[in-house]
């Protein structure tokens, strides 16, 4: 499977949290040809499952199909589209951009004249769909409508990449390239892949999936942040450093068998790996270490700059090392 048509696909279809139909939509369709068998459970995570000969240990391997954007919640006489944020959104980042609903209906997402950069919050903010009035624009917008900055990506040199989302769809892309250099494999426990919903909202979906899955083993893939642009924060992760084995973020500390695990397959099969430690955020991985009895926990992280902006930049090399490095993981499992 190529990475970067993957995530071309997948980034050119709008669905933040909550309203991830369409992007599931899309997973479900990729996916079909290495799953024993797919579900769709009733908070909307994507649960596609390789069968083992039920003699092994489960293991859960995760990625979020949301994103973060943007709700209309009211339309001013005027026409332009006031909205609330869904996820964590940085106005700074966020300004200035072209951004597209649910609909197809294009507009460009801008601050209240005069407001100062420092000054940036929700409330300052508008869309403007080039409607003439209120009543213009209620023939294309409404109450409830969801806004995203566009989608797309970029390649820029050598197997760097830049748009969004990244975060998380290449996770998504990592999962399903595991998922296709699996399907030949036989496993002595269950393999499920699931495509989570809200986890830009709090990790939610991951939960009740973990919950009803009750896996042995979990790995997410998620986007971490990394230390290697200028003024950055020091940290040890950097584009084209490898597939970043995750030791703990704000939400979580990986389970320590996990980790060591695969560090030493990364250095026993020659696997590009760096060590993460992030100090800020979290992922899916907390929640799948702590529903129900509990799970050995760990992440295999894609470094990535300038998240939650419309220039996420990440090093496809690095994906494809979490590709390599998950699938290696699962081989020893059984």
């Amino acid at each position: 499977m190529n990475i970067y048509t993957t995530l071309q696909k997948l980034c050119a279809c709008p669905s933040i949290s909550g309203r991830e139909d369409n992007i599931r939509g899309l997973l479900s369709e990729l996916m079909l040809p290495y799953a024993d068998e797919m579900r769709v459970d009733a908070l909307g995570n994507l649960i596609a499952k390789k069968n083992g000969k039920g003699e092994g240990e489960s293991i859960m391997l995760c990625a979020h199909m949301d994103e973060i954007g943007f709700l209309v919640n009211f339309i001013e006489d005027s026409g332009m589209i006031r909205v609330a944020t869904i996820g964590g959104i940085s106005f700074s980042a966020s300004a200035f951009t072209s951004v597209i609903s649910e609909k197809g209906v294009r507009g460009a997402l801008v601050p209240e004249d005069k407001t100062k950069p420092a000054d940036y919050k929700a409330d300052k903010f508008y869309i403007d769909v080039g409607a003439k009035n209120k009543k213009d624009a209620e023939r294309r917008v409404s109450i409830g409508d969801f806004f995203v900055a566009e989608g797309g990506v970029t390649k820029l040199m050598g197997k760097r990449v830049m748009g969004r989302p990244l975060d998380d769809r290449i996770g998504c892309a990592v999962l399903l390239d595991i998922a296709e250099k699996l399907k030949d494999t036989e496993t002595d426990g269950d393999v499920y892949y699931v495509f989570s919903v809200q986890e830009e909202v709090g990790c939610r979906g991951s939960m009740t999936a973990a919950f009803g899955i009750s896996p042995d083993y979990s790995l997410c893939f998620d986007v971490t942040g990394t230390g290697d642009t200028l003024g950055a924060t020091s940290m040890a992760c950097k584009l084209g450093g490898g597939a970043a084995v995750k030791i703990k973020d704000s939400s979580v500390i990986c389970s320590e068998e996990v980790v060591n695990t695969l560090c030493r397959i990364a250095e026993e099969k020659k696997i590009p790996y760096q060590r993460e430690i992030l100090t800020y955020g979290g992922t899916d991985t907390s929640s799948m270490q702590l529903s129900g009895a509990g799970s050995l926990a760990g992440a295999l992280s894609i470094p990535t700059r300038y998240i939650h902006s419309g220039v996420e930049t990440c090093d496809l090399a690095d994906a494809e090392a979490c590709v390599a490095l998950a699938v290696e993981f699962v081989k020893e499992l059984n």
